[in-house]
């Protein structure tokens, strides 16, 4: 049997005393801890601190690190809360490095499991689980495994290290572009489905709420690199999911939006090409899948 990678964690924190406490009794109840366990706080004003410090004294594996306070809030706070966090380890001895949300919970035995996806495929950059929030758990009719949920990320190390870390960009995505910047250097990305995360904060409610929260998502799709016909069709998706139909009208609207009023794109042309044909292929598979067999022989 392969030896089990070593791995630490990192948790970037802002203000998360509602639900910081259920994600480090999930890791403190671990069947294989981290060796060592670095919570940022962002800047944090509520309790996070109290409540992280009061289990940095019990654990000495865990390690509270406070970040100055910032009036500006975007979503490359969490890449440079990680970045320090990661500072902080770089003379220490692993295989594996997380990012681990402040807002989730999970079994006993999550991190042993996908920790050993890495010692059975020396191929695999990055490992996660899907999520769970509320009574909806994410599927992947739509999607692919390739695509690795943010608020638990696995990187082998040396993936991590030669993707650069996460970039901080402030209008979000850094999750994203992580993962398949990983993909362009050669890595493979997967989610395993046998594991969940239960996400205790609905996402997105952090910063934008409501149909305006849709067009912004049109919008990041654009900024991401997204292909407009993988747009249209992921949209026409969304139109089934509530709010029925104008949901998914809007989302498309922010997408074509931001493409005619040529809006920056925070990745690089490099990265949207591959991106969009990643998507392509997919959306050529999932056709395909739907053909009768006697007909699927034509687009091989």
């Amino acid at each position: 049997m392969p030896t089990l990678p070593s791995y630490v964690l990192i948790t970037p924190a802002r203000n998360e005393a509602d639900y910081i406490e259920l994600t480090i009794k999930s890791v403190v109840a671990q069947t294989v801890r981290p060796i060592k366990w670095v919570i940022v706080s962002d800047g944090s004003t509520d309790g996070t601190d109290t409540i992280v410090g009061k289990y940095a004294a019990e654990y000495p594996w865990i390690e509270l690190l406070r970040m100055p306070e910032r009036t500006e809030r975007h979503f490359a706070g969490k890449a440079y809360a990680f970045n320090a966090g990661y500072e902080r380890l770089k003379g220490s001895t692993f295989d594996v490095v997380g990012n681990l949300d402040a807002d989730v919970s999970f079994e006993a035995d999550h991190f042993q499991v996908l920790v050993a996806k890495f010692a059975q495929d020396p191929g695999l950059g990055v490992v996660g689980a899907p999520f769970r929030e509320g009574s909806y758990q994410y599927d992947y009719r739509f999607t692919s495994t390739d695509n690795v949920w943010g608020g638990c990320q696995l990187f082998r190390r040396e993936c991590f290290e030669t993707i650069g870390g996460y970039a901080p960009l402030k209008g979000g995505g850094v999750d994203l572009v992580a993962v398949v910047t990983a993909r362009m250097n050669g890595w493979q990305t997967r989610t395993f489905p046998e594991r969940v995360c239960v996400h205790h904060r609905t996402m997105n409610t952090a910063m934008n709420k409501g149909l305006k929260l849709k067009f912004k998502w049109g919008q990041s799709d654009y900024r991401l690199g997204s292909h407009p016909v993988w747009q249209l069709f992921r949209c026409i998706y969304q139109m089934s999911k509530r709010p029925y139909v104008v949901g998914g009208l809007i989302t498309l609207s922010g997408y074509y939006f931001a493409l005619i009023t040529r809006r920056p794109r925070s990745v690089s042309a490099e990265f949207a090409e591959f991106r969009g044909k990643e998507q392509m292929q997919r959306l050529k598979e999932f056709f395909v899948a739907r053909l009768p067999v006697t007909r699927r022989q034509a687009f091989r």
